[in-house]
């Protein structure tokens, strides 16, 4: 079974990193860095040179296992949050392509045609539904981070919150095929999560998730029974894990088998139970991103799964898989 785990991915390389001041209200893993002294811009320097490492590091690595990596750089110094493209655009088996509705304004120039352009050059693309108009009715759904995907089952699981209007939620259910599945759910002073998929993964034989959070009862109940049906494990994960962001992983394919991609600060936090269940199903990948987590986002916010059959290049052989596939476009 391969559904759930796409072959293929696309990085977005900041040049300009630091954490959005725009996202801080509601976003409770992103970091406090405070840099009204740094006068002469050393300490915002630092950090986008430490970020851009970090791509390109958490790039080689998935292409040397064998995933395919679209590689796109951001030199735009007015998008922060650039490197997590998963919020703004999602593909779907069939061909189909979704492009969402942001919460902040800032991240709204952060959809950029080309790299929907790639997609329809190097996939069977056979439409695109774009969802953006809804901001100027305040409605908002920040794609995959705002809902994670049971793709066997058709499930979207999505934590309430004002990245996740149920209006939207109902639409792009409607049209894509899923069962919506909505909660609540917060941390354990009362905190609202901010996005779903800082909350959970879902991969083919295992989900993460930090139950205790999903503030209701029953709910949660009703989300761990939908999360083991076709025999899934599910991984109960402590707000600690969470915070460590152990449930913000993405499993992906490779021609050797699948593997876990989550960060080192993840893979830390995680027990040897849950290893030995993960182990079971696919290798664990860890990725250095320390930087990137200052934002409130990990390994899953910086990458969009390409769940698209690829389109051969006329006259060409088909790209070689894991291949980094560097666009150079800004």
């Amino acid at each position: 079974m391969a559904v759930q785990a796409p072959a293929a991915v696309v990085l977005i390389r900041p040049h300009h990193f630091q954490p959005n001041p725009q996202t801080a209200a509601d976003n409770a893993f992103q970091s406090t860095v405070d840099l009204g002294d740094d006068a002469d811009g050393m300490a915002a320097a630092r950090l986008a040179v430490a970020a851009y490492h970090e791509v390109t590091g958490a790039a080689e690595t998935l292409a040397a296992e064998g995933v395919r990596v679209h590689l796109f750089e951001n030199e735009d110094p007015t998008r922060p949050d650039s490197v997590f493209p998963n919020n703004w655009f999602s593909t779907h088996a069939g061909g189909h392509v979704a492009v969402y509705p942001m919460y902040v304004p800032n991240r709204r120039t952060e959809r950029r045609s080309d790299v929907i352009e790639l997609l329809k050059e190097r996939y069977r693309v056979q439409d695109v539904i774009d969802y953006s108009g809804l901001e100027q009715d305040g409605v908002y759904l920040e794609g995959t981070g705002a809902m994670v995907l049971d793709h066997e089952s058709r499930i979207a699981y999505t934590a309430r919150s004002h990245r996740a209007d149920p209006i939207a939620l109902e639409r792009f259910c409607t049209h894509f095929g899923y069962e919506p599945m909505a909660f609540d759910a917060a941390d354990e002073h009362g905190v609202p999560i901010y996005h779903t998929n800082v909350l959970m993964c879902v991969a083919t034989e295992f989900a993460l998730i930090g139950l205790s959070m999903v503030s209701d009862p029953r709910r949660r109940r009703e989300v761990a029974e939908r999360l083991a049906e076709h025999g899934r494990t599910v991984i109960d994960l402590s707000p600690e894990q969470v915070r460590a962001f152990a449930g913000n992983a993405i499993e992906l394919r490779t021609p050797t088998g699948r593997i876990l991609a989550l960060s080192t600060t993840a893979l830390a936090s995680l027990e040897p139970a849950q290893l030995e269940v993960i182990g079971r199903s696919c290798r664990i990948v860890p990725l250095p991103v320390p930087t990137i987590e200052l934002a409130g986002g990990s390994v899953r916010c910086m990458i969009a799964g390409i769940h698209l059959d690829p389109r051969p290049a006329p006259g060409l052989a088909p790209a070689a898989v894991g291949e980094q596939d560097a666009a150079a476009q800004t």
